[in-house]
């Protein structure tokens, strides 16, 4: 072999040694998304979102909330958080905006991703921030007037999922929804959040611009009351399902702030 082909051979050498090495390195700083879901729900609501990142190289941790009290499912997120070595980017649903808004506070929460979700502020709580919202300025959405209440669990009839909750679902997708929901306490509606993560960290906000359950002009307020980069998304209430991979794309780029 002559000293030019050697020469040749041996760059090539390096520089496959570095390709083959970049994506353990990539891998290594990604974020690890903590996905919660709201009430009315489970884990399973973030299936197709997950599929989304993992396929990207993201490592994602789906919660599953007792939906017993803001103590329990904020307990339920940090013990999610205490499983993972690196950052974590917290991502909230409906009311998962407030387990993620008290939750987020954890040290290693780097941003946090709103979906459709409520946003509290300190001494604040889902039902002083509705109840200030409809009585004073905007037109209440029809999807909460009618609960199944139960031992103090509230949950929602399956003609309200396929009509208000989940309309832009396939029709069995949305029976499918109203068969695993979540039983949701009512002492959730009235707890006040202590320490708002928002303050502090940088936030995200998808607006389901065709939202029944949450009025997307109250989502669009409390996305600018925590500053936070607004996205508009076309779809309901569990936009994460009817439009997943806009979802996930949003999820992927507050992963990347600093």
């Amino acid at each position: 072999m002559t000293v030019s082909a050697l020469v040749i051979l041996l760059i090539h050498a390096s520089f496959s040694g570095i390709a083959q090495k970049k994506p353990i390195l990539d891998q290594e700083e990604k974020a690890t998304i903590i996905l919660v879901h709201g009430a009315f729900a489970d884990g399973s609501s973030w299936n197709k979102v997950i599929q989304i990142l993992q396929k990207k190289g993201y490592q994602a941790i789906a919660v599953q909330n007792p939906l017993s009290s803001l103590t329990d499912d904020v307990a339920a997120v940090e013990r999610a958080i205490s499983e993972v070595k690196g950052k974590v980017v917290l991502v909230g649903h409906s009311w998962g905006g407030a387990v993620i808004t008290e939750a987020g506070n954890n040290e290693k929460v780097k941003a946090l991703v709103y979906v459709a979700a409520y946003a509290p502020g300190e001494g604040q709580s889902i039902d002083s921030l509705s109840r200030e919202a409809y009585a004073e300025r905007i037109p209440n959405v029809p999807g909460f007037s009618d609960p199944l209440i139960t031992d103090g669990y509230i949950r929602l009839k399956e003609e309200t999922i396929i009509k208000y909750f989940a309309q832009d679902l396939p029709l069995q997708e949305a029976k499918n929804l109203a068969a695993v929901q979540g039983r949701f306490h009512v002492s959730t509606l009235t707890a006040n959040i202590s320490h708002a993560a928002w303050k502090n960290k940088p936030s995200s906000y998808i607006v389901a611009d065709n939202d029944l359950i949450i009025s997307p002009q109250l989502e669009a307020e409390m996305a600018k009351k925590i500053s936070a980069t607004t996205y508009h998304i076309p779809g309901s209430h569990v936009v994460m399902l009817s439009k997943p991979a806009e979802v996930a794309e949003v999820i992927i780029n507050a992963s990347h702030i600093k």
